[in-house]
């Protein structure tokens, strides 16, 4: 496989990254208005939030079993669409009926769009022998600040759901079939009739669970930056409305700065380096915005809590993808990925109830120490994340000579 097939498929693939994180961002910063259009009740509402995680997971580990018959470029490639037209569906529907159906779907496809998605950046990073996991996540990352960004504008000037929705879908969607053509599948073993990987070796969920775990707290953490840092910062350490609408958006540009520069750092001092200094600073962030005597302090710690937990994620797929590779060839890389993402799911599920319902029953301040805690535990598996080869470019050096792409070539 030529240097140049290679570019190609990897700036495609950062490309379906942000295209993702411009259609999350746009479903989940509009909840309220989904909410009126369809007049889903506050009782009601947990219920539809909480059906698009648990689809998703179930997505995930249909598209583990599919990937073994099909390429997981191929499920990319339409997953993508399905995304993208299920978000067009919430926003032109008539009917709750509609809008549950289309969020069933809009669940469903994303779990098969972050699985296959990971999987195409694990095998890719294994064909370059260096870290560029982190580089795909701050596409996302830069996604989802350009569709914070358009939800503003729509919600500002008062425009329909649809409204909002059909022009971006109308550029992104050709735009994303027309990058698919230069997914690659970097690590794919032989393949069968129906263009699938042969099957590997499974991996044992033992040697999953730290990075499992890790995933969880990682989301954990996350999930109560997006839920809950405004109302803190209003109710909590006594700001404007429009002054707690800021900690989510630095959250989001700290990230995006992180995972820009993330892949030089696991480059220069290893994966478990990075990870354990993103544990600790996150954990830094989590004391600080609990113990902060004003505003500009739990800025502070927000912005810390974004530089800390992006490359959490990144590097945990990253590494759960080498196991992978390793116990059973790239169709276990491909497993352990698919298994590792309903980890996401659970922690996006598990972290908004955990600090309300502490917050509610104690305080909090006191609910902002346990995500601090969690990510903390991190540190201890930090050792995890470097393999066999030391530095993480050494191990993944001698991967990427076993390589063999499609074509039957040395990458």
């Amino acid at each position: 496989m030529t240097d140049t097939r290679m570019r190609q498929g990897r700036a495609a693939l950062a490309f379906s990254f942000l295209v993702q994180g411009v259609a999350f961002a746009l479903l989940v910063t509009r909840i309220p208005a989904i909410q009126d259009r369809y007049g889903i009740s506050d009782a009601l509402l947990p219920a539809f939030l909480a059906a698009v995680p648990v689809l998703a997971g179930v997505g995930s580990v249909v598209t583990e079993r599919v990937v073994r018959r099909v390429a997981p470029s191929l499920v990319l490639r339409w997953a993508q669409p399905v995304v993208l037209l299920a978000l067009l569906a919430v926003g032109v529907g008539q009917g709750m009926i509609q809008v549950a159906l289309a969020l069933a779907v809009f669940g469903l496809a994303v779990g098969a769009l972050d699985a296959s998605m990971n999987m195409l950046g694990v095998s890719l990073q294994r064909a370059y022998g260096r870290s560029i996991m982190l580089g795909f996540h701050a596409a996302y990352s830069l996604g989802g600040i350009a569709g914070a960004s358009l939800a503003w504008l729509g919600a500002h000037g008062g425009w329909a759901l649809g409204v909002s929705y059909a022009p971006v879908v109308g550029v992104l969607l050709p735009l994303a079939l027309v990058g698919s053509r230069w997914y690659v599948d970097a690590a794919a073993g032989p393949v069968g009739e129906e263009g699938g990987t042969a099957s590997g070796r499974g991996v044992a969920f033992a040697v999953l669970l730290p990075f499992c775990l890790v995933m969880s707290f990682a989301y954990i953490g996350d999930s109560t930056v997006s839920n809950w840092s405004a109302k803190y910062l209003q109710d909590v350490l006594g700001s404007s409305e429009q002054t707690a609408t800021v900690p989510y958006n630095v959250y989001m540009v700290m990230t995006l700065l992180g995972r820009t520069l993330g892949d030089l750092g696991v480059r220069r001092f290893g994966a478990a380096a990075v990870v354990r200094a993103g544990a600790v600073l996150a954990a830094a962030g989590f004391a600080l915005v609990a113990g902060a005597p004003g505003v500009a302090a739990g800025m502070v710690g927000f912005t810390l809590l974004g530089l800390g937990l992006c490359v959490l994620v990144p590097q945990t797929f990253a590494a759960a993808g080498r196991i992978g590779f390793e116990k059973g060839g790239p169709a276990g890389s491909d497993a352990a990925v698919a298994r590792l993402n309903v980890f996401n799911y659970v922690g996006f599920l598990v972290g908004s109830p955990l600090v309300g319902v502490i917050g509610d029953a104690w305080s909090y301040r006191g609910a902002m120490l346990v995500p601090m805690v969690l990510v903390l535990v991190t540190v201890g598996y930090a050792r995890s994340f470097e393999g066999t080869g030391g530095r993480y470019g050494d191990g993944h050096e001698r991967a990427r000579a076993a390589d063999v792409g499609r074509d039957g070539h040395r990458l």
